[in-house]
């Protein structure tokens, strides 16, 4: 008498699990996407560079005859109110939010870079100073803090790079004070604080350098946050002064004539989805390049 080897369920074949996407595929499918987004951000920064050279006409340029007429040969993405040409306000309006976007990244950076990591590395009374200044600021929405800054200081484009970067500073502040937490006690920082290096050295030659990944990779997430807010200020009336050319002032423009010229909306809207697209592709990319985390999975 022979001994089973199995029950019933020996015989049944087991499912086969679903065929994976290969390592390689996955790398390519997110450097696709990565270079995507770089082709993106770089045509749009070339656009804003070259704005006075590719534009067919200048910004204050009327057509009377032609207004509110949809895309033609003489006006490739039609006219707005007054005969205005909209492709010459779309492409000077990339230097706008490009601007804006960059000098308010490079304020809140440096500020917050520089607050988060000192107070983190020394902790104690300066530590929990700074995260109490940074839970009241993120208590409030920092859209409508900016909102209420610009209100007060009056449309300008300073007032809106000094808005946006007075509520932008505490997100870096934040990363950067718990990336230090969890490397200040590694061995190159023990080794240098026991050659004699003093607090500024160890924070810029040691700290700072090993904490830049996550910090490169916040900033680019950081500035299509950036230029959306900055369409909406313009939106509101509140970013950049009246007849300088820019997509949040287009779109509220645009929203007047939604029905007899909704080309006046939709192009300027076409290139703020696609520059916020490019900058989140290219932060997806960054992420999976600085991030061993990301990497491992």
């Amino acid at each position: 008498m022979s001994l089973a080897t199995g029950g019933p369920e020996a015989d049944v074949p087991r499912p086969r699990p679903p065929p994976r996407a290969t390592g390689w595929r996955r790398a390519l499918s997110r450097d696709l996407l990565m270079w995507v987004g770089v082709a993106i951000v770089a045509l749009v920064a070339l656009v804003a560079l070259l704005a006075p050279w590719l534009s067919p006409y200048t910004p204050s340029a009327m057509d009377l005859a032609h207004e509110l007429q949809g895309p033609s040969a003489r006006h490739l993405l039609g006219t707005g109110d007054n005969g205005i040409d909209v492709l010459t306000p779309v492409l000077y309006g990339a230097r706008i939010s490009l601007y804006v976007a960059i000098a308010t990244t490079a304020i809140s950076l440096t500020v917050g870079v520089g607050l988060g990591a000192v107070t983190g590395y020394l902790g104690g009374l300066a530590d929990e100073a700074l995260m109490r200044v940074v839970d009241v600021v993120l208590a409030f929405p920092g859209i409508l803090l900016a909102i209420f800054i610009t209100a007060v200081l009056g449309p300008a484009l300073d007032h809106v790079v000094l808005a946006l970067a007075l509520t932008g500073w505490v997100g870096y502040a934040r990363l950067a004070r718990g990336q230090v937490l969890a490397v200040r006690e590694r061995e190159y920082v023990t080794a240098a604080r026991a050659l004699g290096a003093g607090t500024p050295r160890i924070v810029w030659r040691h700290l700072i350098p090993n904490i830049a990944g996550p910090v490169i990779v916040q900033a680019t997430f950081g500035l299509p946050a950036v230029i959306l807010a900055e369409v909406a200020l313009s939106f509101l009336g509140l970013g950049v002064p009246p007849g300088t050319p820019s997509w949040g002032a287009l779109l509220q423009a645009g929203s007047q004539y939604l029905v007899v010229a909704p080309h006046l909306a939709t192009f300027p809207g076409i290139a703020v989805v696609l520059t916020v697209l490019g900058f989140n592709f290219l932060g997806d990319g960054l992420r999976d390049k600085l991030d061993p985390r990301a990497k491992s999975r």
